[in-house]
């Protein structure tokens, strides 16, 4: 219980610092609910925090029907991550990087986060719980349902934000996903030298 503890705490300030401190400076997308909720920031001003915890209630309410577990083992990281997010919004605007090291260093930390929160089962919520639903059901990398979740979301961010934000939330994205990948792999592979 300690370590989920730490692992929600730590997980959470990570996407603090990388939504705030690189994706929203320039306006980029993240896919999932961050970046549902990062695309209602940007067209309505609402907090991204606040807006994760709205959206995500629909998802939660399924989760209490079919997995109770998960939406016990989330619903802290949902209201920690989403606090924390917006704890942080402070932090936009203090790091002097390009837009490209934004979308690079931005979805490091956001994967990392989300990672670190996976690996000791629980998540931010959203549409990490939908992956972690189809990763255990159907034996998919967590990461690369995260990854194909969130490349759906940018497209549709197509048409609120235009053109001009692919290519960098594209690589938010991978950067993401490369992230998330990586660290819940280091997971299994500590699982499976523990046998």
């Amino acid at each position: 219980m300690f370590e989920r503890t730490i692992a929600i705490f730590l997980g959470s300030v990570l996407l603090g610092i990388g939504i705030n401190g690189f994706i929203v400076p320039f306006h980029l997308l993240d896919g999932g609910m961050i970046g549902i909720s990062l695309l209602v920031k940007y067209v309505w001003g609402y907090k991204v925090g606040l807006t994760i915890i709205t959206l995500s209630i629909p998802i939660y309410l399924i989760a209490w029907k079919l997995e109770r577990r998960y939406f016990i083992n989330s619903i802290h990281g949902l209201l920690v991550s989403s606090l924390i997010i917006d704890l942080l919004s402070p932090l936009r605007g203090m790091f002097s990087v390009s837009v490209m090291e934004g979308s690079v260093i931005g979805g490091l930390f956001i994967g990392t986060g989300i990672g670190w929160m996976l690996r000791h089962e629980t998540s931010t919520g959203g549409t990490d719980l939908i992956a972690l639903f189809l990763s255990r059901w159907f034996s998919i990398n967590v990461g690369m349902v995260i990854f194909l979740i969130d490349a759906a979301v940018i497209l549709a961010g197509l048409y609120v934000m235009g053109e001009g934000i692919l290519f960098y939330s594209l690589v938010t994205i991978l950067s993401v996903g490369f992230a998330t990948m990586t660290m819940t792999l280091i997971r299994s592979i500590n699982f499976y030298r523990s046998i």
